[in-house]
């Protein structure tokens, strides 16, 4: 179950960070909300944030697929 928790955690991180990264839907609402100065700041925390949940899915898969080969 540990394993399942892991895995959705690290696909739902790694969609959202995704969609802000490759799309302008955060520069859109963050210059909907008046904090057009944080928009410069974005690729210093979304690409590293994108780093890390892909390596926990990728994380979760291979505890996914170990386990399972070892089960009866």
């Amino acid at each position: 179950m540990k394993d399942k928790t892991l895995l959705t955690t690290g696909l739902v991180g790694t969609v959202l960070a995704a969609l802000c990264c490759f799309t302008p839907l955060l520069v859109v609402l963050l210059s909907a909300v008046g904090l057009a100065a944080a928009i410069s700041y974005l690729d210093l925390v979304l690409l590293p944030a994108l780093a890390v949940f892909a390596g926990i899915t990728v994380y979760a898969l291979w505890r996914l697929k170990r386990n399972t080969s070892t089960s009866p």
